[in-house]
């Protein structure tokens, strides 16, 4: 199990100025278990991992597999919710250089509809002139623009460059069960789809075939996935006591820090593989909680690297901030430091040290001068990246997610803020139906 340490922020606030908190944890608990909370039509991914049946798991293995045998790459069309987590798994699980081997045992998986950058789908095009690929359009209106875009412009190559029939069979959709534009498409098309439940949030959606088909797909395993979130899904239920629920001190002591004066959290790894859980996160706190003009501004930094740049700031800038850390435990390969007989760069007195032991004790040695430079440290220990531990973090942080927003008292299933650069695009675009707004917008330009 994946476990939480909290110590290195007290001396900052008090172990009992968290356990303060107990009561507002549990009726934060109930509130999500009862649905009586704010945003309550959003909550299927609370007991989502332990609901998800054997057969659910095998048509999406089954698909999968059609891509496997059919496709050299996957695109994988979404943004937000609808690609970070896919991209948060399977970074972590990937070899970081299988992209670039010749022989490969699974399709290279990469993005598209995440932004709307010309040049990006013009060399996204052109690399996928000469190869059999598939999409996976993950829309649950099928209108959004960055994805709706994207997918117009792959669907086109797809069926000219591999025909209609093949193309019918290398592009699944990923929507709503009944209504939107990818819906209409999917049907009309012929594609192979899978739903996205309408009680799912995006951000929140990683163990719906949102996540669990484009990373069934890079070939990991998704029922130790789903069973590590499941098992994460029993370990932080409502009736675990509050001393013994993670995710519930967790939300508490965040809490408390905000409440105390930190108003930035910042998420730390010292794997590189965690980059995208990083980016998952921020999207899962950031769109969840930063509204009525409150919220933890979520951050993330990845270390050693981001040591010799952001680690200034971190150590004495403003104290506004406090670190979330993830650790990990054991690593998946071995490499020792070599002695070196001219010892120019004076390391041989590293020489038979394990890299990682290296890495662990940078890990150490920021720790106790960030805390010493006044930044409190929460540590979150994950035994090895795999898929169960994996599947583990996910749920421990959507679950300490949906007990942090209520306790800060907001909706942290809605995102109101998100529409409104959409409603100005759209004016400045001459979108049919935005004629008055165009008018107001340019008249304010």
């Amino acid at each position: 199990m994946i476990s939480l340490n909290i110590e290195k922020t007290f001396g900052f606030i008090s172990k009992e100025s968290v356990f303060g908190y107990e009561a507002q944890v549990k009726a934060a608990q109930e509130a999500l278990e009862n649905g009586t909370g704010k945003g309550n039509d959003f909550l299927g991914w609370l007991h989502l991992p332990s609901s998800i049946t054997a057969e659910h798991l095998a048509d999406l293995k089954a698909t999968a597999q059609v891509l496997r045998d059919n496709c050299e790459v996957v695109v994988v069309a979404g943004i937000g919710g609808s690609y970070l987590g896919t991209r948060a798994v399977v970074e972590a699980l990937s070899n970081s250089f299988t992209w670039l081997q010749k022989e490969k045992t699974a399709p290279t998986i990469i993005y598209a509809g995440h932004n709307i950058g010309e040049d990006y789908l013009y060399e996204l095009t052109t690399f996928l002139k000469d190869k059999k690929f598939g999409v996976l359009n993950i829309s649950k209106s099928g209108t959004t623009t960055e994805t709706a875009l994207a997918f117009r412009l792959l669907k086109k190559q797809c069926e000219e460059q591999r025909g209609k029939e093949m193309a019918r069979k290398v592009i699944v959709a990923i929507t709503d069960a009944k209504k939107g534009a990818a819906r209409v498409t999917a049907d009309k098309e012929g594609y192979k789809s899978f739903i996205i439940p309408d009680n799912v949030g995006g951000r929140f959606s990683v163990l719906t075939p949102v996540g669990l088909l484009p990373i069934a797909v890079a070939g990991f395993d998704i029922e130790q996935l789903v069973a590590g979130a499941a098992d994460m899904e029993k370990a932080c239920g409502k009736d675990v006591p509050f001393a013994q629920n993670q995710a519930a001190i967790y939300a508490a002591t965040r809490n408390e820090l905000y409440k105390s004066g930190k108003k930035i959290e910042i998420l730390v790894n010292y794997n590189p593989k965690l980059h995208y859980v990083s980016e998952w996160w921020k999207q899962l706190y950031g769109e969840s909680e930063g509204k009525d003009n409150k919220g933890i501004f979520p951050a993330a930094v990845d270390f050693s690297t981001d040591l010799h740049s952001m680690g200034q700031w971190i150590q004495e800038g403003e104290r506004i901030i406090f670190e979330t850390v993830i650790s990990v435990e054991k690593v998946n390969h071995t490499l020792e430091v070599p002695a070196d007989e001219a010892n120019l760069d004076g390391l041989n007195f590293l020489a038979g040290k394990r890299v990682d032991e290296v890495n662990k004790m940078a890990e150490l040695g920021t720790q106790l001068a960030h805390v010493d430079g006044g930044v409190p440290n929460i540590r979150l220990v994950v035994p090895e990246l795999n898929e169960y531990n994996i599947g583990q973090l996910l749920y421990f942080f959507e679950i300490a997610c949906g007990i942090s927003g209520y306790i800060l008292d907001v909706n942290p299933f809605n995102q109101p803020g998100v529409e409104a650069y959409k409603k100005n695009m759209f004016a400045l675009l001459d979108k049919p139906g935005y004629e008055e707004d165009s008018k107001a917008i340019r008249a304010r330009l």
